[in-house]
């Protein structure tokens, strides 16, 4: 098998005949919505769906032969997609926001064509639907991977207030452009409800807790074992293990996650599964990927007590949305993946998280420690 390590390009991945778990039937359902938005952790494959997508609405129908989506889309219709990308900048210069923005506003324009009167980025993003809808008599799609990183690099500091406005008036075309739009996707790692970079719309439908679309990112149990049985045969071989033994130290180490109260759903670490097959080596690449620099300087100012934080049970409003004001650990590190659901309390609608898996524990125990060395 290729694994698709570093991989995030949908095209890239069928054309090159990578190994790929098929979420095209998620994709379809999603696709049938009209303004959505996406939290998972990083590296769980936000950016393959956001690809994923690119292609659907492209009409790429080729790239999909033989996939769930294939028996379900009939007319496989072509839109023009504008996809914008914050993954690609580096947010703590002044300015850079607005540079990433312009840049990738000036690759479509020079598709679809551009009005020199309008001058702002906002204007000139709400002219660009406009004109696309216009010139290819199709409404738009507009799809932007990790919408928030603009604002989690400068947490806490001067610029996060002007990256938010900026944000918050580019966000507030879809609200002036809707009757141009078919479809809006946004993906990020945390959920800024309460700082609101949506108040210029109206709120696109959060999916992150959806029992629908849980499995839309990550691995199910189900699809690691039809999928990698292969190698999960080779791995045990390897480390001497039985393919029963490996398959209990592949769910210990890398499974455990729950997106909603559907605790049946567990979710694979997708980045941590595939980089195991792919060395034929079980380690913890998801943790040594790196902490996020937002959620280590979260750590490192705060004396936080895990065993309190996940003692006790919450209300879906205590951990997932993020209050910039008051710097919840508790949402951070739920959103940031180091927490995830464990527990649901269906009578009361209350949820207990936990380490998802023996990675993350391991990592998060070390990072505490390597703070409380640097404190002394």
């Amino acid at each position: 098998m290729k694994y698709p390590v570093g991989v995030q390009s949908f095209e890239k991945l069928i054309t090159e005949q990578y190994v790929y778990v098929d979420k095209t039937d998620l994709v379809y359902r999603l696709a049938q919505q009209n303004v959505c938005f996406l939290s998972r952790p990083r590296r769980f494959g936000k950016s393959l769906l956001i690809s994923t997508l690119e292609a659907y609405f492209s009409g790429k129908k080729d790239l999909f032969k033989g996939l769930k989506i294939d028996k379900l889309e009939n007319d496989w219709t072509e839109y023009p997609v504008i996809r914008i990308d914050f993954a690609r900048g580096n947010y703590k210069n002044a300015g850079e926001l607005n540079q990433i923005i312009e840049e990738q506003l000036y690759d479509y324009e020079k598709l679809y064509g551009r009005d020199d009167n309008y001058k702002t980025l906002s204007g000139r993003f709400l002219n660009l639907i406009k004109t696309a809808e216009e010139k290819t008599r199709r409404k738009v799609v507009v799809l932007i991977d990790e919408y928030d990183k603009p604002m989690l690099d400068v947490l806490g500091k001067e610029l996060e207030q002007i990256n938010r406005d900026i944000l918050k008036g580019f966000y507030g075309t879809f609200k002036d452009g809707d009757d141009y739009l078919r479809f809006v996707f946004l993906t990020g790692v945390t959920k800024f409800s309460q700082v609101s970079v949506f108040s210029g719309f109206n709120q696109p439908d959060d999916i992150s807790m959806d029992n629908r679309f849980d499995a839309i990112c990550g691995i199910t149990e189900e699809e690691l074992y039809s999928c990698f049985a292969e190698p999960i045969k080779e791995l045990a071989e390897v480390n001497e293990y039985t393919e029963e033994e490996m398959k209990k130290e592949l769910k210990k180490q890398y499974d455990g996650y729950h997106f909603s109260s559907n605790l049946c759903t567990d979710i694979y670490n997708p980045f941590s599964i595939i980089n195991a097959f792919n060395k034929m080596f079980i380690d913890d690449y998801w943790y040594k990927s790196g902490t996020p620099t937002y959620l280590a300087e979260l750590i490192e100012s705060r004396n936080i007590n895990m065993q309190k934080l996940t003692g006790q049970a919450y209300e879906s409003r205590y951990f997932v949305d993020y209050r910039a004001d008051a710097e919840d650990p508790l949402a951070m590190l739920y959103q940031s993946g180091y927490l995830t659901i464990k527990e649901y309390d269906r009578r009361r609608r209350l949820y207990k998280l936990d380490f998802p898996n023996s990675e993350v524990r391991k990592g998060f125990l070390s990072l505490i420690a390597s703070n409380t060395v640097k404190q002394k």
